[in-house]
């Protein structure tokens, strides 16, 4: 379950990080993570209102704060290093993440087998190739390396906090709730200070766009928030370190979603990237 949980997790963040990438085309990406994030509080809320999850408040909640705040300074960053550096650079090294979560379960005592340690290093592999790493070209930025890197330590972050903020179902529901409730917060500060210095809220269409994509906006929160419970479930379940490579497989998703929807072509190293994930990801399951 560990396994299939975790690959969910993959699945709903690489669609979410696909469709973020496509409505960041079109409307200020501190927009759409509000927009998006905002739309997720109310149905988040509604379930949790349901379920009774309000009873299950406790000190683990600060967990769900703190990857509240990192949420959304990570996405930004990642946002940010993809306007200036190229994509093929930026992909895979956003996806280096993956190493908060094993670090902390490697501390915290987990000690995989030798066929799972061998699969975690290939599946790692797999996911950097599958983001088209570019080895030649113009050289990238220093500022988009810093902040790529901000955005994978913050992803990962998340990863790991959310994993310890609930011990139980319902308290999931209330613990992915106040995450997005703080995210908003987090998120609605930095679009305020942008508007202040300059900055748009709305694309040159106006509100309209917005509204046009609400039903876009609504599938990226959502997926978004889908992913976060999977994961967490996929490391209640079993070994963070197995839950945290499997789930970081997202980029392998993002990449063959552009390749069929956008008709984007496979570079070599990408598909062989994806590839390998596979082979890591079967090396991990048989562990």
């Amino acid at each position: 379950m560990t396994a299939l949980f975790a690959l969910a997790t993959s699945l709903l963040w690489g669609l979410a990080d696909f469709g973020g990438g496509l409505l960041t085309r079109r409307i200020p990406a501190l927009t759409v993570v509000v927009v998006s994030q905002c739309i997720a509080v109310a149905v988040l809320g509604a379930i949790v209102v349901a379920t009774g999850g309000w009873h299950q408040a406790d000190h683990r909640l600060w967990f769900a704060v703190a990857a509240g705040v990192v949420g959304p300074v990570a996405m930004l960053s990642f946002y940010k290093a993809l306007a200036l550096g190229p994509m093929g650079v930026v992909s895979p090294l956003g996806s280096l993440g993956v190493a908060v979560p094993v670090g902390v379960g490697l501390v915290l005592g987990e000690r995989p087998g030798v066929l799972q340690f061998a699969g975690i290093a290939v599946a790692v592999a797999g996911v950097v190739m599958a983001g088209g790493p570019q080895f030649r070209g113009a050289p990238v930025q220093r500022q988009a390396i810093v902040l790529t890197l901000l955005a994978a330590f913050g992803f990962g972050a998340v990863m790991a906090l959310i994993a310890e903020a609930s011990t139980t179902v319902t308290g999931l529901f209330l613990a992915l709730f106040v995450q997005r409730v703080t995210n908003v917060a987090v998120g609605g500060a930095a679009l305020y200070v942008s508007l202040k210095r300059g900055g748009e809220a709305l694309p040159s269409g106006g509100i309209g766009v917005v509204r046009a994509a609400l039903p876009a906006l609504a599938f990226v929160g959502l997926a978004d928030v889908a992913a976060n419970g999977t994961y967490a479930m996929a490391a209640r379940m079993g070994p963070v370190t197995v839950a945290a490579v499997l789930a970081s497989l997202y980029p392998v998703v993002t990449a063959l979603a552009a390749r069929g929807v956008l008709k984007e072509r496979l570079r070599g190293v990408q598909a062989a990237g994806a590839g390998i994930a596979l082979v890591g990801t079967l090396l991990l399951a048989a562990g």
